[in-house]
């Protein structure tokens, strides 16, 4: 399985692309980050990282993307400049028919370091151990976008079964019988 991570952010949207299965050891394919000019206009940041995004998609040919889920943060335009970044990862994904996965940053740092409540140096750790690096990736939004690849090959074959499940349930369950509604008799009475 071939999964790029996303990592949205306007000014630095971390991207990594990571490479294996479930219980095997991980290959890191590449890793780096788009950047976008903080004066620049909101339209053309967000061309930049379309671009940037769309260049990644064409190197490396990934099966998956995973992209951070938008949390609520104090900081009302760093969450916006996020949730933009983020879209324009999953439409450019989307373009191209390729699945796209959410992942919160506390799945994402408890299914790489174990700790919902890791903090970046420990994801960065966590993410240079298992990927065989020399050094973490910098900045900490490249050591994000690879924590959100890992994660995604490690949960999907275990979402993926739970999906079928959940489908093949409800195909055994019989159609349920539409709601009765109430109908009046010539008298004016309900029955």
């Amino acid at each position: 399985m071939r999964v790029l991570g996303v990592d949205p952010g306007l000014t630095r949207c971390g991207v990594g692309v990571v490479e294996g299965v479930a219980g095997r050891p991980l290959t890191m394919l590449g890793v780096g980050v788009v950047r976008t000019p903080a004066d620049a206009d909101l339209g053309h940041r967000l061309v930049a990282v379309e671009q940037g995004i769309e260049a990644w998609l064409d190197e490396h040919r990934p099966e998956f993307v995973a992209v951070e889920r938008v949390f609520s943060q104090h900081n009302v335009r760093t969450v916006m400049g996020t949730a933009q970044a983020s879209a324009v990862a999953m439409l450019c994904a989307a373009r191209r028919g390729i699945p796209v996965a959410l992942h919160t940053p506390s799945e994402v740092k408890a299914a790489v370091t174990g700790s919902g409540r890791a903090d970046k140096a420990q994801v960065g750790a966590m993410v240079t151990r298992l990927l065989r690096l020399d050094a973490p990736p910098k900045p900490a939004d490249a050591a994000d976008a690879l924590a959100l690849a890992i994660c995604h090959i490690w949960r999907a074959p275990a979402q993926n079964r739970l999906q079928q499940a959940v489908a093949l349930q409800a195909a055994k369950a019989p159609a349920a019988a539409p709601p009765r509604t109430p109908t009046r008799t010539m008298k004016g009475r309900t029955a």
